[in-house]
């Protein structure tokens, strides 16, 4: 990313790179570890083309990073932020919907 670019712009930017499932999964294992593709593709339930198409976007944004060892070319992501990010976005989600679940009990309660 440019540094030429109001920050709220890049981190929107940032954003629209997160907002396919596949990116998100991919950048789920590879927090865990360097991954070879062939094992991504083993996990992953895509198409060959389509993960190469997502592990493209996410080299473009400087999220993951690939070095070939020998025959398999291995991804790995470029910060450990990835994670905490990642982390955090869990935790947004787990809130919103615990949020949502007292709702339907306050529902269903007649409250």
């Amino acid at each position: 990313m440019t540094t030429s670019i109001p920050i709220n712009q890049a981190k929107a930017d940032l954003f629209r790179t997160l907002g396919h499932p596949v990116r998100i999964r991919v950048l789920e294992l590879l927090v865990e570890r360097p991954t070879p593709v062939r094992d991504l593709l083993a996990t992953i339930d895509v198409e060959s083309s389509n993960l190469s198409q997502q592990l493209a976007v996410l080299r473009r944004a400087g999220l993951v990073t690939s070095t070939r060892e020998g025959s398999l070319v291995v991804y790995s992501v470029t910060t450990a932020a990835v994670a905490d990010l990642l982390v955090a976005g869990r935790a947004i989600l787990a809130s919103l919907w615990s949020d949502t679940e007292g709702l339907l009990h306050e529902l269903r309660d007649g409250n």
